[in-house]
């Protein structure tokens, strides 16, 4: 696929990046972008040699949320129940979907706005970092749409309940400071400072054990609705095949000899 509204580029040693490209709207989707990101996706999921994938936005602004202005955008084309419901699966579900099903991880870069169906995006995404410019909140609300990106899924997951409706009833949007004491994002660095300690993070998460990382996020994915026995019974899978790797006898290696570990992802 050729790309028109993102840009998708191998930035360092085992890292990606995906930058949502529609300053002009503040990187707001439409169905194409959200296309055009389930592909960069795919890409990443099945190149070996990458093991980090950054999601950030071009310029100023990480995502707008929908971009309701778009002829494509389903909030405006789709006037009917079902056209809505099959722009969302197709669009912007699509995307959520394929992040939540992705095994490797991803870090949102947020250098700006990242509002409704961004704040999603940013939440789907495993570490957030953040500029002290940027903005988090859900402004659906106040153009009577709602939180249908998986919002009202995630929001309660990082809110509690209460919070979540709270920023979804009154449009709330939350300043960096805020967004980290809330738990919306992990780290805000100034903005200057954004670009650098995110490739520093994710080169840095690039060289542990690709194995081990990715099934230590499928089990605490899983996790989250498994009973402990449950989980309990994943570990003892996971074990049989990540204990017997070349990356652990690497890892134990190193170790004894006092030298950083060089893994391979077998």
């Amino acid at each position: 696929m050729t790309y028109d509204s993102i840009r998708y580029e191998v930035v360092a040693d085992h890292v990606a990046r995906l930058t949502l490209d529609r300053p002009r709207r503040k990187n707001a989707y439409d169905v194409k972008l959200t296309q055009e990101c389930v592909d960069a996706l795919a890409r990443y999921a099945s190149d070996d040699e990458l093991r980090v994938l950054i999601i950030t936005g071009a310029e100023d602004a990480f995502c707008a949320g929908g971009d309701i202005r778009s002829e494509e955008d389903e909030h405006i084309a789709a006037t009917r129940t079902l056209s809505h419901a099959t722009i969302m699966r197709e669009g912007f579900h699509a995307l959520t979907s394929a992040l939540h099903r992705l095994e490797k991880p991803t870090i949102a870069m947020v250098n700006g706005p990242a509002v409704a169906g961004g704040l999603t995006l940013a939440l789907m995404c495993d570490l957030r970092i953040a500029s002290d410019r940027a903005r988090m909140g859900d402004t659906s609300g106040t153009v009577g749409l709602l939180p249908d990106e998986g919002g009202a899924w995630l929001f309660p997951r990082f809110l509690g309940l209460e919070k979540a409706l709270r920023m979804t009833y009154f449009g709330e949007v939350y300043s960096a400071d805020e967004a980290l004491r809330l738990g919306l994002v992990g780290e805000v660095v100034p903005h200057e400072d954004l670009e650098r300690v995110t490739m520093e993070r994710a080169e840095l998460l690039a060289r542990r054990a690709p194995l081990a990382i990715r099934m230590a996020k499928k089990m605490m994915v899983r996790g989250l609705t498994n009973t402990l026995d449950e989980s309990l019974g994943d570990a003892q899978m996971a074990v049989m095949f990540v204990n017997e790797s070349k990356d652990v006898a690497e890892g134990v290696q190193a170790f004894l000899e006092k030298r950083p570990p060089e893994f391979v992802g077998r």
